[in-house]
């Protein structure tokens, strides 16, 4: 499947060929502008309109079992297109502009914050980091929400590049998350920049994001929550 998001996560819609609807009713394309949930970010929804009249709407997007597949689930009630015919897949861009803005809010959460990262959720509205920090002190709500409007307002661009397996590997530092490590076997492994060079953050990513950050808006870190005797959880949301 031909993953289109991957080189303009800014397209909204692009035509395609349904290969496949599997035993549980989900959708298979030749190619999608659809996210499949991954790393904290949710599925994209939106709408297949299947050629010769009909709609078909999505409630959300994953992967198979086998984590490639791509499968569109179709939402209760909606009638489902057959193999072979062709569609125009549309998405809730309201929403997935939403999850663009605030996922790349996240990585500027953790620009400021200098901590391995234990968890995390990209939402619409309201999205989570998690910390392994076991002094409180060391991060202050109103601090941070400067800090982040601070690198919002200098419009910082954000860009991509890809490493090998191996040069990963060999940057083990790059990795933030304690638990779930990007996917290698491939051969390469994508890094989200933000900053030229990555001055503002560097590390593997595979969702999707705005191209600069001043296209985020205002955002404020809401509460910051205690879960465990070193975690700690900060929300952000818009402001």
């Amino acid at each position: 499947m031909e993953q289109l998001y991957r080189t303009d996560a800014y397209l909204r819609d692009c035509t395609a060929r349904v290969l496949a609807v599997n035993e549980r009713g989900g959708i298979v394309l030749d190619r999608t502008v659809f996210y499949a949930a991954a790393g904290g970010q949710p599925g994209d929804k939106g709408s297949l309109e299947v050629d010769g009249g009909g709609i078909c709407s999505i409630a959300t997007t994953v992967y198979d079992a086998d984590k490639a597949t791509i499968v569109h689930v179709a939402a209760d009630g909606s009638v489902r297109p057959a193999p072979g015919q062709s569609v125009r897949a549309v998405l809730d861009w309201d929403t997935r502009s939403k999850l663009m803005r605030m996922h790349t809010t996240l990585h500027l959460l953790c620009a400021l914050v200098k901590f391995p990262v234990t968890g995390g959720q990209v939402n619409p509205d309201d999205s989570r980091l998690d910390f392994d920090i076991e002094d409180a002190s060391a991060v202050d709500k109103d601090a941070l929400t400067a800090g982040l409007n601070a690198l919002i307002a200098a419009n910082h661009p954000v860009t991509e590049r890809w490493i090998t397996d191996a040069e990963l590997e060999a940057n083990p530092q790059l990795v933030r998350t304690m638990a779930v490590k990007p996917p290698t076997g491939s051969g390469r492994v994508r890094l989200v920049v933000i900053g030229e060079g990555g001055s503002v953050d560097l590390q593997p990513c595979g969702g999707t994001h705005v191209r600069s950050t001043g296209e985020i808006g205002p955002v404020v870190v809401t509460r910051i929550e205690k879960k465990g005797k070193q975690n700690r959880r900060i929300r952000v949301s818009f402001a």
